[in-house]
């Protein structure tokens, strides 16, 4: 009997230690080699920051909102953190890794390698982020 209410004391500590680290996304690591990468395109050219908006538009607003919030319609459907693309904080990261991590993905962040094949695609929605800085 002793040894049943231990197991089951030790089940109900592990169900709720996975239950809290479903709630804790890991880093992102993006391997150094796309955090040294540089952005190939014009990031002040007009129609590409037409073309990078209608992609941010069509793939990410969605999830990440209109301002870049994380609060588009999807967001309460996602698992995770959609992360702020109006905060200092995500803005250091470098072209190199938010290009990583749209080509990437990761759990329910899909990778874009599929929808948006042309990596200069990928880059100007890098570049449209960018502008989404408060």
């Amino acid at each position: 009997m002793k040894s049943l209410k231990k197991l089951s004391i030790i089940g109900a500590l592990v169900f709720l230690l996975y239950s809290f680290t479903s709630f804790v996304q890991e880093e992102w690591i993006v391997p150094e080699k796309y955090e040294k990468m540089q952005n190939p395109t014009d990031k002040v050219d007009k129609e590409n920051f037409a073309i990078g908006k209608s992609l941010y538009n069509k793939h990410c607003k969605s999830c990440h909102g209109k301002q870049g919030y994380g609060d588009g319609t999807k967001a309460d459907e996602v698992e995770g953190d959609l992360g702020d693309f109006s905060t200092a904080e995500f803005q250091a990261q470098s072209d190199g890794a938010l290009f990583y991590k749209t080509t990437e993905g990761r759990d329910d962040m899909p990778e874009y390698t599929k929808k948006m094949p042309d990596d200069e695609d990928r880059w100007l929605v890098v570049n449209y982020i960018r502008t989404l800085a408060e």
